[in-house]
């Protein structure tokens, strides 16, 4: 018997301009103990589903069909009956910690709120099963950790903390969407053992919302596909992703960023076509996961004096070393992956490369200029000639301002020469270099996708046509076909623009595609760097083969067999 069971659910929302349709009969269940995962691209109505299964959502939303949870029915039940089931029979993980996480709140007192919600303990009682939840999820120190708040822990703990809250009442059904987005690879293969160990010794259901089809793979029973409110396609994890029948299944799954490794006992030869060169004396088999994507690393010319250089330089927050003694170049034209676990540096090290933060030690030039020293209208100049793209295009494109005023920002503040008449076509130019119709320049950043909002700041970063181009987790919160069509405008525009890009990013399939180069950090050091093929196939380093490893790839069989393999320490 299903613990979730979802009959004909349609969904739509009232809106101004009318009814606009979002779900259109879907029909699925969840078995307790099983995990079926729900798949597509970004408006394609998984997410409405997933918050229709717990009665979560707006008010403007029309809802028919029926939806069980554990017996009771969700649509039209009340408020009351909705709180009662709500974190005791089914509970939720969402995809963002920060909007699910009382930041005022330590989050200890968080947790002890949710047990004490649904069972009558003591708060004394409560505080222990927080500690021990935190323990559970992989928070180290946890009684202390117990204590922080939200800010003061990194994204991947505050996600498990958030998981620790779901199944603080062993909740017969977990609804997790997109619960590892932002995560790296390691602490994603970490949250799903800890969500696979939970439906394995509690038997319960798992409905997992999300856009990675190699953590489909290595996690899901079965598979729902869904394209414009329906499901199209559904079935085991092996037959859907193996074998698709429908003809967007197999758009997504030719969509994916996929991994080329070199792993002993691998069943599959490396491809002649991967162009990583096996250092001498290197044994095992290759197994290419990505045949069917296309490399988007530079083919222009790499040379001359660096753009960024980072000498020896070291930065401490605190008693925190953040970087210690770290070293790279990025040399016109080429593009450099700056890749690591959280907390490695990777990112602090990019800031120091943009001017953001101070090195306590060394040295940092761009453009041959050491920014320590660079003050006023030379330092504004230096700038100008870099472009940054955030993760999140909602938290740096201003809502008040419409597309063509957020493109238009950075021609304003340093190209105050220019007429208005000029800034406009500007402004059309590099909207249209990036595959965005016109009609979208009088828009707010709201009222765009995700994948829009994303080539809106790779518009605004390359309006000025920079010599550098900061990209920071561009694309880690995009399904895999927006994803693509992103990095492929990127790769695109550095072809013709001729820019050097400095890639921060977690996901090293996207990276070994991207990147000419790869820099490993972990630490706050480097602890590899070469050609990214070469370094990817055949890491040096323990910690860079542990990355690797903990990627998961988009075949369940192969998947599973790495994974054993990890389990037995063979990796």
């Amino acid at each position: 018997m299903n613990f979730l069971q979802i009959d004909d659910l349609r969904v739509s929302f009232a809106t101004e301009a009318g009814e606009v349709p979002a779900v259109r009969g879907v029909s699925l269940g969840v078995r307790p103990g099983e995990t079926l995962a729900l798949v597509g691209e970004s408006g394609s109505g998984k997410s409405t589903v997933a918050l229709a299964a717990l009665g979560l959502l707006p008010s403007n939303a029309l809802v028919s069909g029926r939806v069980s949870v554990d017996g009771t029915d969700v649509v039209g039940a009340g408020e009351p009956e909705l709180s009662r089931l709500r974190g005791r029979t089914a509970s939720m993980v969402f995809q963002e910690p920060a909007t699910a996480l009382d930041p005022l709140m330590r989050v200890g007192a968080q947790i002890v709120e949710v047990v004490r919600n649904h069972r009558p303990v003591s708060r004394a009682e409560a505080m222990r099963e927080a500690v021990e939840l935190l323990r559970r999820v992989g928070i180290p120190e946890p009684e202390r950790r117990a204590s922080a708040f939200p800010f003061q822990l990194s994204g991947g703990q505050r996600q498990r903390v958030v998981i620790a809250m779901a199944i603080a009442n062993s909740p017969g059904l977990l609804i997790a969407d997109e619960p590892t987005t932002a995560l790296d690879v390691t602490v994603q293969a970490e949250i799903l053992d800890l969500l696979r160990e939970l439906a394995v010794e509690s038997g319960t259901g798992v409905l997992l919302v999300t856009h990675n089809m190699g953590v489909v793979a290595d996690f899901a029973d079965r598979v729902a596909v869904m394209l414009e409110g329906e499901v199209v396609e559904s079935g085991g994890v092996e037959e859907v992703l193996l074998r698709p029948k429908h003809a967007y299944t197999r758009g997504l799954l030719g969509a994916v960023p996929r991994l080329r490794v070199v792993e002993t006992g691998a069943s599959v030869e490396a491809s002649a076509e991967s162009g990583a060169e096996a250092p001498a004396g290197a044994s095992g088999r290759a197994a290419e996961l990505g045949a069917d994507s296309t490399p988007l690393a530079s083919e222009a010319a790499v040379g001359g004096d660096p753009v960024v250089q980072l000498r020896d330089v070291s930065v401490r927050f605190g008693r925190v070393t953040a970087l210690d003694g770290v070293s790279l170049d990025v040399r016109p034209g080429e593009t450099v992956g700056l890749v690591g676990e959280s907390g490695s540096g990777k990112s602090t090290a990019a800031r120091v490369a943009l001017g953001l933060i101070r090195p306590g030690a060394g040295s940092a030039t761009l453009f041959g200029a050491d920014l320590a020293r660079t003050r006023g209208r030379a330092r504004r100049a230096l700038l100008a000639g870099v472009g940054v793209v955030l993760q999140d295009p909602v938290a740096s494109l201003d809502a008040r301002m419409s597309v063509a005023e957020c493109v238009a920002e950075p021609l304003r503040m340093h190209r105050r020469g220019m007429s208005g008449a000029e800034r406009r076509a500007r402004v059309a130019e590099v909207l249209e270099l990036v595959r965005l119709p016109g009609e979208l320049a009088a828009r707010g950043p709201r009222e765009l996708s995700g994948g829009q909002r994303q080539r809106v700041s790779l518009a605004r970063a390359l309006v000025l046509r920079p010599r550098l181009l900061v990209a920071d987790e561009p694309t880690s919160a995009l399904d895999v076909s927006v994803q693509r069509t992103v990095l492929e405008v990127i790769a695109e525009l550095r072809g013709e623009l001729g820019f050097a890009c400095l890639f921060v990013s977690h996901d090293l399939a996207v990276v070994q595609e991207f990147a000419d180069r790869v820099v490993v950090m972990r630490g706050g050091g480097v602890v590899e760097e070469g050609p990214t093929m070469r370094t990817l196939s055949w890491p040096e380093t323990e910690y860079t083969r542990r990355l690797v490893a903990a990627v998961p790839v988009p075949d369940p069989v192969v998947q599973w067999e790495r994974r054993g393999r990890v389990r037995r320490g063979a990796v």
